[in-house]
């Protein structure tokens, strides 16, 4: 925020007033990274805020978090892996469900919270001042504790299957660092537009349902065909599944082309989320 200071003109003999100070949005897009360092401490309130509102009052708690993408496994093995006999890169098909799951649950939960972030945030937004970027991130950043308690779960499963982890390790934040990313740049969008018209938030679940079975989740990204390669890398979640896949259970290398393009079409979301968030919430207040 931007601050004026205005001194009022007086006459002789009169009594001069305080000066008056108007208070005005920073219009500068990318400007509010400053003051997201400066106010971490509320990002890591809010990110475990939501993390505690999702589990409050429930029985088993965090163990939601594994038995959501186990279920699903067990589900996809058997319709997928057993009766469709989809290949699965050389590696036994219940890991290689459960390793695409994984970052599409942390994508998908991440996309979820930061769709809702803001609107469920009214209280906040309508009374205090804070960068309002702060929101969003919170939600999305929040998916990681899901995903971390749900990766214990992999961890086993690749030991029971002899799967050994390689050096290809050490680029699996990279990968998971994309879906986050993916996430975060399509939830800025979204929740910047959920403001204003709430049949958004409604959408969404029809929206991941489908964006999942357009992603490489249950099948390898072999299946589709070489023409199409180049359009279907368009979507980033290609790159984020491929990438984890190959790095933590060491499948046949992804193309690099893939990787690139992914990678580009998430930075450019989430360059084109901030620049929308940021130029629709001077808004929130008035509409929220």
């Amino acid at each position: 925020m931007a601050a004026r200071v205005e001194t009022p003109l007086r006459n002789e003999g009169s009594t001069p007033h305080a000066p008056a100070i108007t208070i005005s949005a920073d219009r500068r897009t990318f400007a509010s990274f400053r003051e997201l360092w400066e106010y971490r401490e509320l990002l890591y309130f809010l990110m475990w805020r939501d993390v505690k509102v999702r589990y409050k009052q429930t029985f088993i708690g965090v163990a939601w978090a594994v038995i959501q993408p186990l279920v699903t496994m067990v589900i996809f093995t058997i319709i997928f892996g057993r009766l469709a006999r989809i290949p699965s890169a050389g590696v036994p098909y219940p890991v290689f469900a459960y390793a695409g799951l994984l970052p599409w649950h942390l994508f998908a939960g991440g996309l979820q919270r930061s769709i809702q972030s803001v609107v469920s945030s009214a209280h906040l937004i309508s009374k205090v001042y804070f960068p309002r970027l702060i929101v969003p991130l919170a939600a999305t950043f929040s998916a990681t504790i899901d995903f971390a308690i749900a990766f214990i779960v992999l961890v086993l499963m690749a030991v029971v299957y002899g799967l050994m982890p390689t050096w290809r390790v050490i680029a699996l934040p990279g990968f998971v660092g994309l879906a986050l990313l993916s996430a975060l740049g399509v939830g800025l969008w979204l929740s910047a537009l959920n403001v204003r018209y709430r049949d958004v938030g409604h959408a969404i679940p029809f929206l991941i349902q489908v964006w999942m079975y357009a992603s490489p989740v249950v099948y390898p990204v072999s299946l589709v065909p070489e023409r199409w390669r180049l359009v279907y890398s368009l979507n980033p979640m290609v790159g984020a599944v491929e990438g984890f896949r190959w790095a933590l259970l060491g499948k046949p290398v992804p193309d690099l082309q893939t990787i690139v393009m992914s990678a580009g079409v998430a930075f450019l979301l989430l360059a084109g989320g901030v620049a929308y968030f940021r130029r629709m919430e001077r808004t929130f207040a008035d509409m929220i």
